[in-house]
């Protein structure tokens, strides 16, 4: 094996190894040494660099207000910026019909209505609601007259432990003023974001199939 430092036959010394990644004409152990050097001094600037102001540790992001109309009646919460609107209906209003199941956006037992259209109540914040108009379980009945579809559920035999019940009801709501088929297999697509533990789906389609019959008032 040869030495990479003996001379060159013609007895000139031969030219230090440049690394690929250092600059053109620059050896590599000078490389190194100014990377090094760079980054001691950018360490050490880091180091006396003020602190960035920021919240205490463990401290709430500061409330905010928001106004929107639940069932017709309008409300004023200050809530949390994270509070979801599930959240929200539900501990700070008191309004526990609509129910949390899985948390995750994937059962539909929080489904309500915003602005007319069906909304999971679970994956939605309740400060982006400010001005909107929600309807929950709650506002389907009038008085002691039940909304044609609570009725048809009953009617129908369609829930069973009833936990799912208000995210159907709501869901079902919607429904009705979206474009849908005829057919109960087109009901059944448009209702499939929301689940039912006890397998009652022939009966919330038939109750729902049942108010679609109904004449047109």
């Amino acid at each position: 094996m040869t030495d990479s430092k003996q001379p060159l036959s013609d007895g000139s010394a031969p030219a230090e190894a440049s690394s690929p990644e250092a600059p053109e004409g620059t050896t590599r152990r000078e490389f190194i040494a100014t990377a090094t050097v760079g980054s001691a001094l950018l360490l050490e600037a880091c180091r006396h660099a003020p602190p960035v102001e920021g919240p205490p540790p463990g401290t709430a992001p500061a409330e905010l207000e928001v106004t929107f109309k639940v069932n017709g009646q309008l409300q004023t919460l200050k809530v949390d910026p994270r509070t979801s609107l599930l959240d929200a209906l539900r501990e700070r209003l008191g309004l526990t019909g609509t129910k949390k199941g899985c948390d995750h956006g994937q059962c539909g037992a929080c489904t309500v209505l915003v602005d007319g259209r069906r909304e999971l109540s679970c994956l939605s914040l309740a400060v982006m609601h400010q001005g909107a108009e929600v309807s929950t379980v709650e506002g389907l009945a009038q008085g002691d007259t039940l909304h044609p579809l609570q009725q048809a559920f009953i009617e129908q035999d369609a829930l069973q432990c009833g936990y799912c019940t208000s995210g159907q009801l709501m869901s079902a709501v919607g429904l009705m003023s979206e474009p849908c088929g005829a057919s109960d297999d087109d009901v059944r697509e448009a209702m499939s974001g929301n689940l039912c533990r006890c397998s009652a789906y022939p009966n919330i389609i038939a109750a729902i199939q049942q108010v679609r019959r109904l004449p047109k008032l």
